[in-house]
């Protein structure tokens, strides 16, 4: 109780004034929680306040398409979390008349809705002690008690869970964990944690043995693979290009891009132009320029992706239909929204 009580008062002095906490709308809170993973809030500010604006009720958010959805989300990242997000929209307006489930067991039958977003929507909205873990909440608990068991491992997500369950202050759990996870994100930092100031220093196993840096513990990342792409970007006489719809599953799946040769490693023109795969698009002659003249390197979870933009300057081809003036409306990876930013101002 004594850690809950610290961890409260501490959160009543130092709380962050963010709009979905004026709420306790479980449609809002969910906005904001999805948004947030994987994310600072700092970037995800600005996009739940468009979120919200445009998508006022679930309805709205069920009603629109998913292009739209996702065109909204561009540069947010994990576009899963945008697809679920809208999947479930759909459900909770057509299934359950727009009513958010009120309990844990049910809100985490939702799709894109794991433990962590089910606890602080429970909890939150519907004052259900069921406690978060999220990294910050990992953080706090591993320097604090000194747990050197890895937080991506099974047997560590089990006892930080069963450990933040049995610290929670059932009387008022939605505020115990919004403190916890302000705590870690503020005060008990990644780098350079406020120890100093640390109204828990007294107590806390990781000062004391001095092993703030080596805690938490995280086991080895899954290897990165390198990937090597060649974005051909069409423009025609008549100003046309083609952008297509990523299919199948995948990380930009509903997204859009220009025709895409994946090579082995960085290649220079004469060998894109002799493949196979460049000649069948483009059977007419062409003339084709590498526009970033140092690969850019896109870093995604588990892999990077070295990335180079050919401009193709062709006098026609059936297949671009797309015009250059309408080409911002179309969803796209940031990586390619980026590249479209510079390429569009020197056009």
């Amino acid at each position: 109780m004594k850690f809950s009580n610290t961890l409260t008062y501490w959160y009543l002095q130092n709380n962050r004034e963010l709009p979905w906490r004026k709420t306790k709308n479980p449609y809002f809170v969910w906005l904001s929680e999805i948004m947030l993973q994987q994310t600072r809030v700092a970037q995800g500010l600005s996009y739940y306040l468009k979120f919200t604006e445009t998508f006022p009720t679930v309805f709205h958010l069920a009603k629109a398409d998913e292009s739209t959805v996702l065109k909204m989300w561009q540069g947010l990242g994990y576009y899963s979390r945008a697809r679920n997000l809208h999947f479930t929209a759909k459900q909770i307006s057509d299934e359950l008349n727009g009513e958010f489930p009120s309990t844990y067991k049910e809100i985490i039958k939702l799709k894109g809705i794991g433990d962590y977003t089910a606890s602080a929507i429970s909890s939150i909205c519907f004052n259900e002690p069921a406690a978060v873990v999220d990294g910050n909440v990992y953080r706090v608990l591993s320097r604090y008690f000194g747990i050197k068991t890895p937080i991506n491992s099974s047997a560590g997500i089990k006892e930080f869970k069963a450990l933040a369950q049995s610290l929670i202050d059932e009387t008022q759990p939605g505020t115990f964990n919004q403190a916890i996870m302000d705590f870690g994100a503020l005060h008990c930092k990644p780098q350079n944690p406020l120890c100093e100031s640390c109204p828990f220093a007294d107590s806390c196993v990781a000062v004391e043995k001095k092993l703030t840096k080596e805690l938490p513990v995280k086991t080895k990342k899954t290897k990165v693979r390198n990937r090597f792409f060649n974005f051909l970007v069409i423009v025609t006489d008549t100003e046309k290009t083609i952008l297509s719809e990523r299919k199948g599953k995948g990380i930009w799946q509903g997204l859009h891009q220009f025709p895409l040769i994946e090579s082995d490693k960085n290649i220079k023109k004469e060998t894109l132009v002799s493949s196979e795969e460049f000649m069948n698009l483009f059977p007419e002659e062409t003339t084709i320029s590498l526009f970033n003249k140092k690969e850019i390197v896109h870093k995604l979870s588990h892999q990077h992706l070295y990335t180079q933009f050919w401009i193709v300057n062709i006098k026609n081809l059936p297949e671009a239909t797309i015009s250059w003036k309408e080409i911002n409306k179309f969803p796209v990876p940031v990586l390619i929204a980026n590249f479209l930013t510079e390429f569009l101002t020197k056009k």
